[in-house]
């Protein structure tokens, strides 16, 4: 259990470093996968299942998902799709594809030797403790994040809305 949880930090800080040093936009998100996943196989070598699957699913699932997304939407044209042909040989896939080896490797051997390490200190990590421990004495940070998270959608809102009525009225009031 102590050389996954080594063997996946040595692949989130590899990944990261990956993200941080990429100049290519989809290459970075595809090393920031392979960290949010490395990430959260130390959550499972720690005995922390629940926090492992919610980083699997809200981060490298539905997060990433909307980056790349978001990064294919922006490049639209011709010499997008010359680019595109560039990236897909083989050289470029290959540091994303060695780290995610080394995590399926770490994955199959903790599989394999049946040791799910889902204690930690002797306790059973589930979802109802990670509630237990959210909405108990950690509540007064809880609510205070989700007041912020509010705080920057409503702010996200207006500065879009103020965005999109400035560039319409700056082009209606050209064509006048």
């Amino acid at each position: 259990m102590e050389l996954a949880f080594y063997l996946c930090g040595l692949v989130a800080i590899l990944a990261t470093l990956g993200v941080v040093t990429g100049t290519n936009a989809v290459h970075a998100l595809l090393y920031l996968v392979i960290s949010l996943i490395a990430v959260a196989m130390v959550f499972f070598a720690l005995g922390a299942p629940f926090a492992g699957a919610l980083e699997i699913i809200v981060y490298a699932g539905a997060i990433m998902v909307l980056f790349v997304f978001v990064v294919m939407m922006l490049n639209v044209g011709k010499t997008a799709a010359v680019q595109e042909r560039r990236w897909l040989k083989p050289r470029i896939w290959v540091g994303p594809a060695l780290l995610s080896a080394v995590l399926l490797v770490v994955l199959l051997t903790q599989m394999w030797d049946g040791d799910s390490g889902m204690t930690i200190q002797g306790e059973i990590t589930t979802a109802k403790a990670v509630g237990m421990t959210l909405f108990g004495p950690w509540l007064l940070v809880v609510e205070l994040a989700a007041m912020l998270l509010l705080a920057a959608l409503v702010t996200a809102s207006h500065v879009g809305r103020t965005a999109g009525k400035g560039s319409h009225d700056q082009k209606a009031g050209g064509e006048r």
